[in-house]
């Protein structure tokens, strides 16, 4: 419902009767009758609408949402650990490609987490001024062409140059996508939906490290991880499809001058509810008014973020560097380390499936946990407590203890907590910044994070297994160990308590009308 202001001031109402189409008698709130506007151009805005999807119960519509948007991280999963698993097979004689498993492991691996990172920057800024669902789409898009052309490499610059374009693609993902589900999922389901949809990641990495079993053993060196590419291509064109469905978020649009799109969008979701659940809906009272505005500058953002919430700032570049460095190091670098310490090439797919299957089920089990006991217990939990298996884990692989299947029993008790650690990152930073800069928030913490991390960590990672001492593997793991302990430290002190609030009481948008 958006109503006329009682704060407006006597030029915006003038304005409003000379541009704005004025119709009584609107969705009727427990005060009685309302004045609906439909706005032209922007002006001041007073608005119920984050109030009306935060009071929705769950329904089919919030199942297409997270069909639509949220299963884009299994591709993102089957990315990634396809790349690593068949690490080994690309790197051999006839494969297509005069390569080595350290460079795909290491610099490829890098160059698809640089190109993650920039576009997180490019379509997170595009994000805020154009919208979630144009970006949504282009983003997509991006990725299916560059994973396409990725399977008919010829040599390893045109290998590289599209896993780059990948990554690309997918990072403007993580800006559009979660910045759009935590805007229409309400308010107290947001912490177990945004954990489990980012840890829904370890679906598609299960998947992917099965699908290189037979791929390795059932195809040619040539053909086999080309066909693993061709199939991501596939899935991908399966959610662009249930994509199509998902609409813009109505909070951009009443930010952004579309306040009668916004509140005939929210009307219609209503609608559909009320026929699903048979019952009606109240009109909660709960408003805020918007001063609306087409764009937000860039000296504004960087204000909000650096000058506004220094603290919160810190907060998710603790987070983002902890989870990233961790992640992208063992992702790219499992493999590796069963083909040099334990002499296994072709079956490595059957061990990644177990540690991501430890990695799902971290967020399913944990999530509602985030919604209950809360942010700052639970992600410092996490990330403290992943950090210290990790180092067990570390000082038995020094002992000469552990086999290839203890030690993925290591890695899966060790992920099972850090998954559910790493998907509250981007929880973090999605939610504790207004509603103006949130995508480009989510885009910097993950470029700036992931590049610290994300970069550097299969870097050395690879290089420190490709020496084959088990001392220099220890370090790895040790790095990774600390980084994640001390993120869950700043949690401790700066996290913010967000759980079953609005996005709005969390972080006021910067447009909001004194």
């Amino acid at each position: 419902m958006v109503t006329s202001g009682e704060g407006t001031s006597r030029t915006v109402q003038r304005r409003a009767q000379r541009h704005f189409n004025v119709v009584r008698g609107g969705a009727a709130g427990r005060d009685g009758e309302v004045i609906r506007v439909t706005y032209a151009e922007t002006g001041v805005v007073k608005t119920n609408v984050p109030a009306r999807l935060d009071r929705l119960p769950w329904s089919r519509w919030h199942w297409m949402i997270v069909i639509g948007l949220g299963t884009v991280w299994i591709l993102d999963g089957i990315e990634v650990t396809i790349i690593g698993n068949l690490a080994p097979q690309i790197a051999k004689p006839g494969s297509g490609l005069d390569i080595t498993q350290a460079q795909i492991a290491g610099f490829g691996g890098a160059i698809y987490i640089l190109g993650a990172c920039t576009g997180a920057l490019f379509f997170g800024w595009l994000t805020d001024r154009f919208g979630r669902r144009k970006l949504f789409m282009i983003t997509l898009g991006v990725y299916l062409l560059a994973t396409a052309l990725t399977a008919f490499s010829f040599a390893p610059w045109w290998f590289f140059l599209f896993r780059f374009f990948t990554g690309f693609g997918i990072g403007g993902e993580y800006a559009a996508i979660n910045s759009a589900i935590d805007e229409l999922i309400p308010a107290r389901h947001r912490g177990r939906i945004d954990v489990i949809i980012n840890g829904s990641y370890w679906l598609g990495a299960a998947g992917g490290a099965l699908l290189t079993v037979p791929l390795l053993n059932d195809f040619s060196v040539y053909l086999g991880w080309r066909l693993a590419f061709g199939l991501g291509v596939v899935l991908g064109l399966g959610i662009l499809l249930v994509r199509r469905h998902v609409p813009e978020s109505p909070r951009w649009m009443f930010i952004h001058g579309r306040g009668q799109q916004a509140e005939d969008l929210v009307k219609g979701i209503e609608d559909e509810v009320e026929r699903e659940t048979g019952r009606r809906l109240d009109q909660p009272r709960q408003t805020i008014t918007i001063h609306q505005r087409k764009t937000i500058g860039f000296g504004r953002i960087a204000h909000t973020m650096f000058a506004k919430y220094p603290k919160r700032t810190v907060l998710g570049f603790s987070l983002f560097v902890g989870q990233a460095f961790l992640y992208n190091a063992i992702t790219f670098g499992f493999a590796q380390i069963l083909s040099t310490f334990y002499k296994i090439d072709t079956d490595t797919g059957y061990y990644f499936a177990v540690i991501a299957i430890g990695n799902f089920l971290g967020p399913l089990t944990l999530g509602h946990l985030f919604d209950t006991v809360g942010r700052k217990p639970m992600i410092s939990g996490t990330y403290i407590g992943s950090g210290l298996l990790l180092f067990g884990t570390a000082w038995l692989f020094s002992q000469h203890v552990l086999s290839a299947v203890t030690l993925t029993a290591c890695w899966a008790v060790v992920l099972f907590f850090a998954s559910a650690g790493a998907s509250s990152a981007y929880l973090t930073v999605s939610e504790i910044f207004p509603m103006e800069t949130r995508a480009m928030a989510i885009a910097f913490f993950y470029a700036i994070g992931t590049a610290a991390g994300g970069i550097a960590g299969p870097l050395i990672f690879a290089n420190l297994v490709e020496s084959a001492k088990v001392s220099d593997t220890v370090l790895a793991f040790c790095i990774g160990a600390t980084l994640m302990v001390l993120a869950g430290i700043v949690e401790l002190f700066l996290g913010v308590k967000a759980e079953q609030k609005s996005l709005e009481s969390i972080a006021e948008p910067l447009t909001a009308h004194k």
